[in-house]
């Protein structure tokens, strides 16, 4: 095999990364933007040791679950990476990414149900994080999701799988941003001033919060000007922060937001709860089927404990706990963002939710020092999972049982072999489609402590 060969291959399955796998003569082959059950014609653009990648030429036998996609920038975008892929399919396709996961990584034998379908599969991303950029002629700026592989940036006018609001929002940045003499960033040069384009937007209320991050640490009157300027444009737009971002780092925003004018936060809804999210702020992108995740937990907690003393751990703005107050005893909620908690504090107020604590503190840290009981302990760690301490001592202060959300099949894996190693048992493990047309995909493990 060398670079530049041609072969025709069928793909077999679709990896964790959401690219086509093959063998030719036994060996792998990943191939991006095939779909399982192809026959395609494939050019080797890349050798290893151990695996190749091809480029699809030519799609000599289509599967037939490969449809045609509903976005015309679809395979420039990086961002649906599987939505040339019936949709009822990527669902099987996400269960047997986290049946894999499970399986090899985690070294556990589960039956793993159906991935629960997204109640909607467009329109669903209710954040968005535009890079910007400008031409160098010109100066046009661009604002978009990057190639893959790439940091160059898809220039997005529309885009199917977010409101309509965000489009017109943008659009009217890309439009407005020379006329107030403020410059695009550069990538290269860690040179320019506008960086990101953050928009949040409710399910519930439409209103919208726009972040714009710059380069700079502080914001200048053409800046404050330019913030009022999309303030008063959209009816819709809550609020208009400026968040300082000025290293050069692939992280998108820096440590300190204002708000230039408008209230810095968006309300959203979860159940019948009410939240505030702000800025720096997480919440799931998915509102529609972060309900259904919801709903499923206090469902599971409700049918298995009468008035349960709760943890809530990386508890974010509270939402689990807020949420699991009113079939609680009492919620004890650990947030290490202090942004995160003082939200969480307005979020009970204005919920009327009394038996809650809200602590401002890292959740290994907690655990090291609690010395409380927990019917219930709920673990949303970041992708990168929990660590083996602080799975220890969820482990410790856990009576009965752990339930673990998690946005990655590999880390949440590793942690299950971890806690089944110590004498949990894995009692269920639900996939939800919370990121409909990316090989992305949440679960929700139901742990037995004893």
């Amino acid at each position: 095999m060398n670079l530049g060969e041609k072969y025709t291959v069928n793909i077999e399955k679709l990896t964790n990364l959401g690219v086509g796998l093959a063998k030719i003569d036994g060996f792998v082959v990943f191939v991006e933007g095939a779909c399982p059950e192809d026959v395609l014609e494939i050019e080797i653009s890349k050798l290893n040791k151990n695996f190749a990648n091809g480029k699809i030429i030519n799609i000599i036998a289509p599967s037939k679950y490969r449809t045609d996609g509903f976005c015309p920038m679809q395979r420039v975008c990086g961002a649906c990476q599987i939505q040339f892929i019936d949709y009822d399919y990527q669902l099987e396709l996400k269960r047997e990414i986290v049946k894999d996961a499970i399986n090899k990584i985690g070294g556990l034998s589960i039956e793993i149900p159906l991935t629960i379908r997204s109640p909607q599969i467009k329109g669903y991303r209710h954040k968005i994080q535009y890079p910007v950029s400008q031409t160098k002629n010109s100066k046009r700026v661009l604002a978009g999701y990057f190639k893959p592989s790439t940091h160059e940036i898809v220039n997005i006018k529309y885009c199917p799988i977010q409101p309509q609001i965000c489009d017109k929002i943008v659009e009217f940045i890309r439009n407005n941003l020379n006329d107030f003499k403020i410059s695009a960033y550069d990538e290269k040069n860690n040179s320019g001033e506008l960086r990101h384009i953050v928009i949040r937007n409710s399910l519930k209320t439409g209103e919208n919060l726009v972040t714009l991050v710059f380069n700079d640490n502080k914001a200048t009157e053409s800046v404050k000007l330019f913030c009022k300027k999309i303030y008063s444009e959209f009816a819709d737009v809550s609020g208009v922060c400026v968040n300082f971002n000025s290293k050069k780092t692939n992280v998108i925003m820096g440590n300190e937001t204002i708000c230039i004018v408008g209230e810095p936060y968006i309300k959203e809804q979860l159940l019948d709860k009410t939240f505030f999210i702000g800025a720096e702020t997480f919440f799931q992108v998915n509102p529609s089927s972060a309900n259904n995740i919801f709903k499923y937990v206090k469902n599971y907690i409700g049918t298995n404990f009468k008035s349960p003393m709760l943890l809530d751990a990386y508890a974010g703005i509270s939402t689990f706990g807020i949420c699991m107050a009113d079939i609680s005893k009492e919620v004890v909620c650990v947030e290490e963002n202090a942004k995160s908690t003082e939200l969480a504090k307005l979020s009970a107020e204005f919920n009327g939710v009394k038996n809650i604590e809200i602590n401002n503190m890292d959740a290994g840290k907690f655990f090291q020092n609690e010395k409380r009981k927990f019917d219930v302990v709920i673990l949303d760690p970041p992708r990168k999972g929990c660590s083996e301490i602080s799975l220890d001592n969820a482990y410790r202060v856990c009576k009965d049982t752990i339930i673990y959300v998690s946005c990655n099949p590999a880390t949440l894996a590793r942690d299950l072999k971890y806690l089944s190693k110590k004498g949990a048992k894995i009692l269920s493990i639900q996939p939800f489609d919370m990121f409909c047309h990316s090989y992305h995909v949440e679960n929700v493990a139901i742990i037995k402590i004893n």
